[in-house]
């Protein structure tokens, strides 16, 4: 099985009951992973690379709130990984998965979070990569 890694999403829309708490939330997070967050319009929505968070009276957001979803962040190292577990937590998080080694491949580190919408949020360490930042193989 091959696993690739690269850019295949463009963007990611959130629409969250509470912007200001859900950027102090994803604030923290990327501080850690060292991505800074983009515009900021407060009570409306902010943005993050590919990730777009909005209110649902937000012009970009359709009204409804978004359902639960899975979002795994790219971590440079387990430090970095168990970092984000601690800010996450500290910024409104709830814990859904302490950092640690997980059954999904061999070096696969992660720490789950649900954010203040229930949310899971990971930051994964996949292990030291072999090929280039654009795309990584893994083979298991």
């Amino acid at each position: 099985m091959e696993l690739h890694r690269g850019r295949l999403i463009d963007h990611i829309h959130l629409v969250v009951k509470d912007v200001d708490a859900s950027y102090r939330f994803y604030a923290a997070i990327f501080d850690v992973i060292g991505v800074p967050v983009g515009r900021h319009v407060p009570g409306d929505f902010f943005e993050c690379d590919e990730l777009f968070v909005s209110s649902p009276t937000s012009k970009a957001a359709q009204g409804k709130l978004t359902g639960r979803v899975h979002l795994a962040f790219v971590g440079q190292d387990r430090d970095q990984v168990d970092r984000f577990h601690v800010a996450a937590i500290a910024a409104g998080g709830t814990d859904n998965g302490a950092p640690g080694v997980r059954p999904y491949h061999p070096n696969y580190y992660g720490a789950f979070v649900l954010d203040p919408d229930g949310n899971n949020i990971e930051v994964v360490y996949h292990g030291p990569a072999k090929a280039s930042a654009k795309s990584v193989v893994l083979t298991f």
